[in-house]
């Protein structure tokens, strides 16, 4: 095994509670086309705050180059376009259906100024080095955990040196009753859309950032966790 998995195994090993993933990329995007029509009343009640403070720590400045990767409905992405009108701003997603919708939020907001396309955070077809932020939301909670170093290392090679990454995942429950979304996923993975809770700040830490900040957030029982981290400066 090479480093990224020995890295997995440990942060397995160290979180044994982790629910595996049971739904694969090619059903994840056959289902989220299915449920772009209704998702944005799920994440508003449930997501709304944890995405709210991952765009206050993102700091998006006008002049940037932006990704967001798994944008969804654009829920996220629209605040990225219009707090970035003279930079670049790209949104990529595996489910057409997500995208389709994203894009007719966006134009019915009068936005313009961006690039959505269909994408996997396996092959970002990106450049290296190209971004100053990437964003990702409710996305490792889809995948299995042999694909987590892989994006990571995605992430730190288009993100330009020092860049910002801001992640939001589903994660395990801390408080009194969050709970109920894991069982529910146990007893069907699809009545969650494919997501259980994990934990990626070791890993993200172990895969070359620098980690600023880990909050948790609880929004109708559901939990979430939001990471601040950035690549290592090379001039530095």
């Amino acid at each position: 095994m090479g480093p990224f998995a020995d890295r997995l195994v440990t942060v397995m090993n160290d979180h044994p509670k982790l629910s595996q993933a049971r739904v694969s990329q090619t059903d994840v995007a056959v289902l989220y086309d299915r449920l772009a029509w209704m998702y944005d009343p799920w994440g508003i009640i449930t997501e709304s705050k944890a995405r709210r403070r991952s765009l206050e720590l993102a700091a998006i400045a006008n002049g940037q180059r932006v990704l967001e990767v798994a944008i969804g409905t654009g829920l996220a992405f629209e605040h990225v376009v219009r707090s970035n009108p003279g930079g670049r701003n790209v949104g990529i997603d595996l489910s057409n259906g997500m995208l389709a919708k994203a894009k007719r939020r966006l134009q019915k907001a009068g936005l313009s100024n961006f690039d959505l396309s269909v994408g996997s955070a396996l092959r970002i077809e990106q450049g290296t080095g190209e971004f100053d932020v990437v964003l990702n939301s409710y996305l490792f909670d889809l995948l299995t955990e042999e694909d987590w170093p892989n994006v990571l290392a995605e992430f730190h090679r288009v993100l330009k040196p020092g860049g910002k990454l801001v992640l939001v995942n589903m994660t395990l429950g801390e408080r009194f009753g969050s709970g109920i979304f894991e069982r529910l996923y146990r007893m069907s993975p699809a009545l969650m859309g494919g997501c259980r809770g994990v934990l990626m700040i070791k890993l993200v830490e172990q895969s070359g950032f620098n980690v600023h900040s880990r909050e948790y957030f609880q929004q109708m029982l559901f939990p979430s966790e939001v990471i601040l981290a950035s690549g290592h400066d090379e001039s530095c």
